[in-house]
């Protein structure tokens, strides 16, 4: 796996690479489609390569684990055979899924025991058995097993939390180290940097995480209900340590305007439910700004969706039928709404690629984050 960068912008931090995979290469900044359950919720793989030109997607160690369960996985090849997916696969290690079951698990030095949220049913996660588990789901990148302290968090519970998730760090790397890969291509392993909003955990962090040597970083423990100045303030205290060498990923981030004002910070790699989830209630994405259709201005708009889009559900439908789709809770109606955010987060990307290539990017960025910020 290698990571190249092919491009630094002059006002900003942004830049553009490549990343490499067994399952091919990854232009980045990137937008990763949420696959909780081995699927983007609505949208056939066909769509994810052909029209939201997704090219890598994220699944989810906590979920899958419990369904199908690993010997399905196991006999299946692993994920990318079981859902028939042949690009790069990143999967989260679960860790953010079993926290916030805070009244169903407890936490210990060994690891943390939850109950299922489907039947009730005791497991235990460690870092070693995470790291076993994504062996068995065959990702070719790998999250560290850690703790997402809410928000907001006191500042002992916040240093608490990251003394153990460093802890944790040491135990999953060492298992990496010891494993092998199920199916034969590579997989790597991404920390996680914690710490609240506290910059001096954040620091304290970043210094641990970097001293590590991993291929790739990650970010953390933010977009959990923080102001967007805070959640700014600490990537950029977080990337100023971090290696300029190694792609960074920021967790779990977010509208389009925080995904172009962290690509500016440096980030490289984002992943968020917005866009499908959101699209589901009928909230849309466009060029233009954002449309809730449940308003009723929209009911006789038989405008397209969006005049820029590229996905052909732009070139296919109108915005008053959209929005009877999802009051009447059609199932097509999601399916249109998340193919075309999807479609949206993932262009709005790879203008920003271009942009940054083109030596244009902060000029841009400045427009389109006033522009995305509307509400229609």
């Amino acid at each position: 796996m290698k990571f190249n960068i092919l491009r630094t912008d002059k006002d900003s931090k942004a830049r553009t690479g490549i990343i490499k995979t067994s399952h091919g290469e990854i232009e980045t900044p990137i937008f990763m489609p949420v696959g909780t359950l081995g699927s983007v919720k609505g949208v056939h793989q066909r769509e994810l390569k052909d029209d939201i030109k997704a090219q890598i997607i994220l699944g989810n160690t906590y979920h899958l684990y419990l369904r199908p369960g690993l010997d399905v996985l196991k006999k299946a090849g692993g994920l990318h055979g079981f859902m028939n997916w042949e690009g790069p696969i990143l999967t989260d290690s679960g860790g953010y899924q079993v926290f916030s079951l805070a009244a169903n698990r407890k936490l210990t030095s060994e690891g943390a025991v939850f109950k299922s949220h489907i039947d009730g049913s005791t497991h235990l996660f460690t870092p070693e058995n995470v790291v076993d588990i994504q062996r068995t789901i065959g990702s070719d990148i790998m999250m560290a097993f850690d703790e997402c302290a809410p928000y907001p968090s006191e500042y002992d519970y916040a240093k608490k939390s990251l003394d153990l998730t460093h802890q944790w760090l040491d135990r999953g790397l060492t298992h990496f180290a010891n494993t092998e890969s199920n199916y034969g291509h590579y997989q790597t392993f991404f920390p996680i940097v914690q710490g609240s909003v506290f910059k001096d955990l954040r620091i304290k962090s970043a210094e641990f995480v970097a001293s590590k040597n991993c291929f790739g970083n990650a970010i953390g423990g933010l977009a959990v209900g923080e102001p967007a100045h805070e959640m700014y303030e600490v990537i950029e205290v977080v990337n100023n340590i971090l290696p300029l060498d190694k792609p960074r990923y920021l967790m779990g981030v977010g509208t389009p305007a925080n995904i172009l004002e962290s690509i500016a910070l440096g980030i490289d790699m984002f992943d968020c439910v917005m866009p499908t989830r959101n699209g589901r209630n009928g909230m849309i994405f466009t060029s233009e700004g954002t449309i809730n259709l449940r308003n009723e201005k929209w009911k006789d708009d038989f405008s397209v969706i969006d005049p820029n889009g590229t996905s052909f559900v732009d070139k296919t439908y109108t915005k008053a039928y959209l929005r009877h789709l999802v009051i009447c809770k059609e199932m097509l109606g999601a399916q249109i709404a998340s193919i075309h955010n999807l479609a949206f987060y993932l262009d709005l990307v790879k203008q920003a690629r271009e942009n940054i290539n083109d030596g244009t990017f902060n000029e841009w960025k400045n427009v389109m984050v006033k522009q995305t910020s509307q509400r229609l």
